[in-house]
């Protein structure tokens, strides 16, 4: 039905979902599945432009681009599933990726080179060395355990106070060495007292609402 193509186009790019106007690039499409699998999964329009507009699907190459992407320059590879959507008589490709059990997924970004991403808004992001380390903490056998030092002590009274922190002015403020800091990051965020916040220009790390609920 058109009608659900439309309903989703109307919610604009997001987390979970994503417009692709064409694929003609098989990596670059790569990285999307990759960074949809490695957070909360998503969906992908293709034959949508930015602004919603529909322009439809050019070539049944661009299915065999996709499946490319997911096999060849994803590691492991990306499963997915699609729907075929005739709009105002233009094809509209839905795909769906759902949300990895086997994290992280890399895309080759270039020949040779692969990286994890992640989903955060309507953007990817490279996946930094402390998520790449949460996500090894998860598939240990054991648990992580926090010793309070001082640092963690100053680290739970500053979120307590301010939004956010770099990783950069954490080690700063402790005045502990950056690897210190890292690693007191790696362990706040796999207890889930902290969350990873990507951004354009920075990755900073704010409280779990749920931890550091006022009053």
């Amino acid at each position: 039905m058109k009608d659900h193509i439309h309903r989703l186009i109307a919610e604009g790019e997001h987390q979970r979902l994503d417009f692709k106007f064409e694929i003609a690039d098989a990596r670059k499409i790569a990285k999307t599945l990759v960074a949809f699998s490695n957070s909360d999964g998503g969906r992908l329009l293709i034959g949508v432009k930015d602004n919603g507009a529909i322009a439809g699907v050019r070539s049944d190459e661009e299915y065999y681009m996709l499946e490319a992407a997911a096999k060849i320059y994803c590691k492991p590879p990306v499963p997915f599933t699609f729907k075929e959507w005739r709009v105002n008589g233009k094809t509209v490709l839905e795909v769906t990726i759902l949300k990895s059990e086997i994290k992280p997924h890399f895309a080759e970004s270039r020949p040779g080179t692969w990286q994890a991403f992640i989903r955060s808004a309507d953007q990817n992001f490279p996946a930094n060395r402390i998520l790449l380390r949460v996500w090894k903490n998860e598939k240990r056998a054991t648990g992580v355990s926090l010793h309070i030092t001082e640092p963690e002590k100053l680290l739970l009274r500053y979120l307590t106070d301010n939004p956010s922190v770099t990783l950069s002015a954490f080690a700063r403020l402790a005045k502990i060495s950056r690897s210190r800091a890292e690693n007191i990051l790696v362990r706040f965020v796999s207890l889930k007292l902290i969350e990873i916040q990507f951004g354009e220009n920075q990755v900073r790390y704010i409280p779990n609402p749920a931890i550091f609920a006022p009053g």
